[in-house]
């Protein structure tokens, strides 16, 4: 094998054009071999002699994409000194960019053996392990451009690869299940019809299916287990051989910019899928273990987990910050991505034991060029002590807001004392991200993702149904603040499906006329189902993909969501960039009336009204004379106004049209029960009769003009006046000798 020194940035395996640079970090190595495999599984070695700052390096020339190779780390082997070299298991590169094959289980990837733990096994794991492989980094983006959707505007899709695409009848059988089948001209309609802006995929990157899985007939579906943080997983692609993969990856992104749709990535930095003390060698654990995972401190055998899968990376390492800085710059800068969401990102910010947001990773993010100007969400827990962060991510961070999900369920499922905490989530949640100066786009909303109930299953089942995963229904969450709508999984009671279709229309109303940024999980637009299954990590099969042959009451859920999504769009009332005015918290009403909660009577909401235990009716009234904040064109915004009707209560409910000051007039948008039809018009004083369970939207048209930006400051003084005198005409309504305490804005979260 010629060798020459080469160079030892970058990390990885880089062609360019001519022959191949080799780098790999080692602090602990004593030497390094490079290993290639040829396709008929010889394998060449050759000692990587060149070391800088403890990075291995060399050049092969002539070495070019498609070649499959590892590397084989001699080193110290004392686990109970944290240290785990064994140059008998061929070892993926940290930084290689296409990965070939997957584990077959076999006993020789682990570094011990079975029948006595504390013996080495010197087995060599090459015929049962995976490959790195060289591949190019040419590609033709012609003139591709980041869609840039700014934050308020987005909708966000949660989706999987194979689950969104395998039984989609247009995409043709040998690419369903791919990254081709999701660039495929029929999904991408279905993407663009239904209004989302960015597409959240599920882990993409090279990830292993346990053998354990593999043994019952089950798969690690979800991918939470990444083993390549630069790869995008092989069995997503229709042509990975050669590292193929690579290229069919970045050729659907540019097909999905064409659509003027956003490409966002769920990362799992977090650990990987190396496992515990007991799990395979496969790259990590046998290069370095003690600088890339964090260790018990006084038992160096074993790992410190915060994620529940065995182990969790050494956030303090700067090798493994610097990974993780680099595979994120490598996916925007190489793959064109335009954003991530990170899982179990409260494991990211422990550089010592406590969660800290100003931790080394927060501080290399922020002050990042390319990193700190995309997307960038947090799954903000981790099983780990104090794990539990949601509202404690730093600015430029949005977060998976769990309390949204909780207190919507919670009222739409009728649990008393939850109408004022439903306010504070519809409105933006200012209690959980206001105080450290951050804004509503910082909430990602959602009612359902991967992990739980469907939507449609949330209304369908009150407990679990996970037989199929072969562990008893033991696994998954037993609490899914859900409600089957009085009979227990499928039903031929026509009551009982109306009530569940009219369920699911409040929380898809519900979600995206809330301010902050939706999120939609794939297919609940269509009333997907996994027969009350909420935890299918390990099923690739019908049970968690998309159906798409659609019933009558499927399309029209779908039609139904396509309007609610469009309702968003078309009006920023409902899309705010900024907290409304007058917070409860920060000095009681505004001057600028941009929100009002009413009772149903029409009068502003008691403050004792909103504690109350059957408290579950409340209408809001947002102002589009009043957003208060120019777009970017320095025009001042001015919207429709909105009368937003919620009755959670389990009868039907009478409710009456405020006074003439909001509106003389106005017209019903959509109701979720159908009773009252789109374009029926009510007068001010006038009762409305909602069902049970349904959301009603009435809209009127704006009072005043939009203005130019030299011109804000009399319209916003204009707003001000008109808002007085619905104060005024408010109080004189309820009586100056004992008038009520008015809220302009959300109430105090009762949380």
């Amino acid at each position: 094998m010629q060798m020459w020194p080469g160079r030892p940035y970058p990390l990885g395996a880089t062609y360019d054009g001519t022959g191949t640079n080799f780098a790999l970090f080692s602090e602990v190595a004593e030497r390094v071999e490079l290993c290639l495999i040829d396709a008929d599984g010889t394998e060449r070695r050759g000692d990587l002699t060149e070391v800088d700052a403890f990075v291995w390096h060399g050049y092969l020339p002539a070495i070019s994409p498609g070649q499959r190779y590892g590397f084989r780390v001699h080193g110290p082997y004392d686990p109970d000194d944290g240290d785990r070299c064994n140059p008998n298991k061929l070892l993926l590169d940290p930084y290689a960019k296409a990965i070939d094959g997957q584990i077959d289980g076999d006993p020789s990837l682990y570094s011990y053996r079975f029948d006595a733990p504390d013996e080495r096994n010197d087995d060599d794991s090459a015929e049962h392990t995976m490959a790195s492989v060289v591949i190019s980094p040419y590609f033709d983006w012609g003139n591709d451009r980041p869609p840039q959707h700014e934050y308020h505007e987005s909708v966000i899709y949660e989706a999987h690869v194979r689950g969104l695409t395998m039984q989609h009848p247009a995409v043709p059988e040998e690419l369903r299940g791919t990254y081709s089948g999701l660039a495929h001209p029929a999904v991408i309609e279905h993407l663009t019809s239904l209004g989302v802006t960015a597409v959240e995929l599920m882990p993409v990157h090279q990830f292993v299916n346990d053998p354990s899985l593999v043994e019952k007939g089950l798969s690690n579906y979800w991918g939470y287990n990444t083993v390549g943080f630069f790869a995008p997983h092989n069995g997503y692609s229709a042509f990975a051989a050669s590292g193929q993969q690579v290229q069919e990856f970045k050729s659907m992104v540019k097909a999905l910019h064409q659509a003027d749709i956003e490409v966002i990535l769920d990362v799992v930095y977090n650990h990987t899928a190396e496992g515990n003390h007991l799990g395979p060698t496969l790259s990590f654990r046998g290069i370095d273990n003690a600088n890339y995972y964090r260790l018990v401190d006084d038992d160096q055998a074993h790992y410190f987990d915060t994620t529940g899968t065995g182990n969790s990376l050494l956030m303090r390492s700067p090798h493994v910050l610097q990974l993780i800085m680099d595979s994120l710059r490598y996916w925007v800068s190489e793959m064109h991505v335009d954003g991530f969401r990170f899982d179990l990102a409260a494991t990211l910010a422990r550089q010592f034991h406590e969660v800290d947001r100003l931790s080394a990773f927060f501080d290399l993010v922020h002050q990042d060029p390319v990193i700190s100007q995309v997307k960038l969400i947090a799954e903000p827990w981790d099983i780990g002590e104090g794990g539990y962060q949601v509202g404690g991510f730093p600015p430029l961070w949005s977060e998976w807001n769990g309390k949204y999900r909780d207190t919507v369920r919670d009222f739409w499922r009728g649990e008393p004392s939850t109408l004022g905490e439903f306010a504070s989530r519809l409105s933006g949640s200012s209690d959980l991200y206001e105080h450290t100066g951050r804004r509503p786009i910082a909430s990602v909303n959602f009612v359902t993702a991967h992990d739980g109930f469907t939507l449609n299953d949330l209304v369908s089942y009150n407990e679990k149904r996970n037989e199929a995963n072969g562990e008893h229904n033991n696994d998954g969450e037993s609490h899914n603040r859900s409600w089957n709508c009085g009979v227990e999984g499928p039903t031929k009671n026509k009551g009982v499906l109306a009530l569940r279709a009219r369920q699911r229309r409040n929380f898809i109303a519900t979600l995206l006329l809330s301010q902050g940024i939706p999120m939609l999980a794939h297919g609940d637009e269509l009333g997907r189902t996994q027969r009350g299954n909420n935890n299918v990590y390990c099923q690739d099969g019908p049970i968690s993909w998309i159906d798409w042959d659609l019933d009558e009451a499927q399309n029209e859920l779908l039609e139904f969501t396509r309007r609610v999504v469009r309702l968003r769009q078309d009006h920023p009332v409902f899309r705010r960039r900024r907290f409304f005015a007058g917070s409860a918290e920060h000095g009681g009403e505004s001057d600028l009336l941009d929100i009002a909660w009413l009772a149903p009577d029409g009068h502003h909401m008691r403050d004792e009204a909103w504690g109350a235990d059957q408290a579950r009716a409340v209408m809001v009234f947002l102002n589009g004379d009043a957003i208060a904040e120019p777009d970017e064109r320095g025009q001042d915004i001015v919207d429709d106004s909105f009368l937003v009707l919620f009755n959670g209560q389990p009868d039907t409910a009478i409710f009456t049209i405020p006074e003439p000051a909001y509106g003389q007039t106005w017209t019903a948008v959509f109701d979720t029960d159908s009773q009252v039809e789109s374009g029926t018009t009510v007068e001010s004083g006038k009762d409305l009769k909602l069902a049970q369970k349904s959301v009603v939207v009435l809209t009127r048209a704006p009072l005043r003009p939009t203005v130019s930006a030299s011109g804000i400051g009399a319209a916003a003084e204009a707003a001000r006046e008109a808002a007085k005198q619905v104060k005024g005409r408010s109080a004189s309504a309820a009586g100056t000798d004992d008038k009520p305490r008015r809220r302009t804005t959300r109430p105090r979260s009762t949380a």
